[in-house]
This record gives structure tokens, sequence and C-alpha cells, in this order.
């Protein structure tokens, strides 16, 4: 193997491993496991192509470091989760990117994950219709079954039709990738929360509507979420052991 691309790799494992040690100390635990994870991978894989006795030790022992700082954590996310105490917030600031809907849901999407609620009074207008399309999307190509995703939210009284036919447009879509899309409305919902059904809880304080409006159409950010700026919002992450239905 090149020596470049195996440069590249260690890079790579680098960036991942320093996020994880970063998040790791702002408590943020369940996004710090899946950068370790992320990161040892890329270190075994360095520890592949590298033939050099010393660098391959030298490799092995970092590996080892991070792994057991690894199931450190997962030991103690459990442990966390069984006591019904996790608890975990994310501060978005102003203006700040790199927090596309993959790159915030990411952490908390398994295998095991079929269901969805998500709470949000504001799914009306064009722009919010397309939030829900984008985090539809996402749960599609994640590494998850989705079939059902169940949606509370509040009708837009000044102009129904297009909400309606939105939904319905949506509701259709999904039904041919094998997800069904219940809708129901209220006239008294004001929180904002999305609930998995592996047990996790996110509460946006702007729900899904936290991105500010790209400068233009060909502007930079207007189709990848991860460069478009936010708004500044708390984001604040639970689990139970039971995942109450609509």
């Amino acid at each position: 193997m090149a020596q470049n691309h195996v440069s590249g790799m260690e890079t790579s494992a680098i960036s991942v491993l320093k996020r994880a040690v970063e998040l790791d100390h702002s408590s943020r635990f369940q996004e710090s496991l899946v950068c370790y994870q992320e990161g040892i991978q890329l270190l075994m894989d360095v520890l592949k192509a590298v033939k050099d006795d010393s660098k391959r030790g030298h490799y092995r022992e970092k590996i080892k470091g991070y792994m057991d700082r690894a199931e450190q954590i997962k030991a103690h996310v459990s442990q966390m989760k069984e006591d019904g105490k996790y608890h975990e917030q994310i501060r978005i600031s102003e203006d700040a990117t790199g927090h596309s809907y993959e790159a915030l849901f990411k952490p908390y999407i398994s295998s095991a994950l079929t269901e969805v609620w998500v709470e949000d009074p504001y799914i009306r207008h064009t722009h919010q219709l397309y939030n829900l399309v984008r985090f539809c999307e996402m749960l599609l190509k994640a590494s998850c079954k989705v079939k059902r995703i169940h949606l509370l939210t509040s009708q837009d009284e000044a102009d129904s039709s297009q909400q309606s036919s939105a939904l319905a447009e949506l509701k259709e879509s999904l039904s041919n990738q094998g997800v069904t899309l219940d809708l129901q409305f209220s006239s008294t919902i004001h929180d904002r929360e999305i609930r998995f059904d592996n047990g996790w809880i996110i509460k946006i304080g702007r729900g899904l509507d936290y991105f500010k409006r790209p400068k233009g159409r060909f502007s930079i950010g207007y189709c990848d979420y991860d460069l478009r700026q936010c708004q500044e919002t708390t984001v604040d992450i639970f689990h139970t052991k039971h995942t109450k239905t609509l």
C-alpha cells in the first residue's frame, strides 16, 4: 500500500479520535463513543498496512488505550440508561455549521430502530416541510429499518392546502419505500420532541427548524445542511426504557 495512502488514513484517524476526546471531555458520551469506534477502526486499518515493528507496537498501544476508554464509556452510558438518568446537552451556537440531521441524530440511530415519533408544531411552511422530508431521507439512508413515522403537528390555518398536499405527497412517497407515515394534528401542541423506539429522546429547542435561510439558491449550504448556518438552539438528549406512543 502506498505510503501517502497510509499517511492519509492516519491523518483521518487522528482527526476523528481528537473529536472523540473533545466530545468525551464535554460529557457528550454517546457521540464520543461513535467517534472512538470510527477512529479505532481507522487505526486498525493503518496497523494492517504498516510493516515496521516499532510502528506496529506504537499503533497497538494507541488502539488499546482508545478501546479501553470506549469500553468505559459504553459501560457508563449503559449504567445511566439502566438507572434512567441519561441526559446529555448539546449547544448549537449562532451561525455554527456541521449540524446536519445526519450529524445530530447518527449517534442515536441503531439497527434496532424501527419506529419514530416527531412532535413539532411548526411543520407548516415550505422550508419546514422540506426539513421534514430531509429528516425522513436521513432515516431511510441510516443503518436502521424504520417502518413507521408518527408526526404530531399543528395545522396551518392561513394555508392548510399547501401543508395538506405536501404531507399527503410525503406519505405516499414514504409508502413506496415501505414506510408508513401517521399524521395527527393538535391545536395545543407546543413542545418539540423526537423519540426513537430504541429508547432515545431528542428535544431540540427549535425543533427541526434550526437552520438559517441560505443567502441564495446557489449559495454554499443551500443543498448540504452540514454547510448551512444554524440558529442558536439547545439539544437535550435523554434515554428511557419505555417509549410512549402518541
